[in-house]
């Protein structure tokens, strides 16, 4: 059974189970945060690999097998950065989904507080690592 390079398989008792439930919840909750703006999707789809990584490969396989989220979490997984591209799509869909919800917030402790969270992803973003794009006909760096 192949495993991550940097984790050994936790394959018996509580932590197992502790490990499995952790990783199905934080895969709901990413596939919720796909869909609602304040949630955000790929920390928690990250905790939810690391963790099916120590308990279930199986899970871990369907999760890099998935068609939107599994090539974003197998370049993680192999150099820890994010492509420019998926960079710009999130920078975009912030920068659309909190103005039009701290606009439709009633509360100003919720409109400072959707602000501050969208502050923290863009910060966070921004701090991430970005992809360096490769020339496709050499496959090597530009530049």
């Amino acid at each position: 059974m192949p495993t991550h390079p940097r984790q050994t398989p936790t394959t018996t008792g509580f932590p197992r189970w502790a490990l499995l439930a952790a990783g199905l919840l934080c895969t709901a909750l990413a596939l919720l945060g796909a869909f609602l703006p304040v949630l955000p999707t790929t920390p928690f789809l990250l905790v939810a690999s690391a963790c099916f990584v120590r308990s279930s490969p199986a899970f871990h396989r369907r999760l890099l097998a998935n068609r939107a989220f599994g090539p974003y979490l197998a370049q993680w997984e192999h150099d820890h950065t994010i492509p420019a591209s998926a960079k710009r799509k999130a920078y975009g869909l912030i920068a659309l989904s909190f103005p039009l919800s701290i606009l439709l917030a009633s509360a100003l402790w919720l409109r400072i507080t959707l602000a501050v969270i969208g502050l923290g992803l863009i910060l966070l973003l921004r701090w991430l690592p970005t992809t360096r794009e490769r020339d496709s006909e050499t496959d090597s760096p530009p530049g």
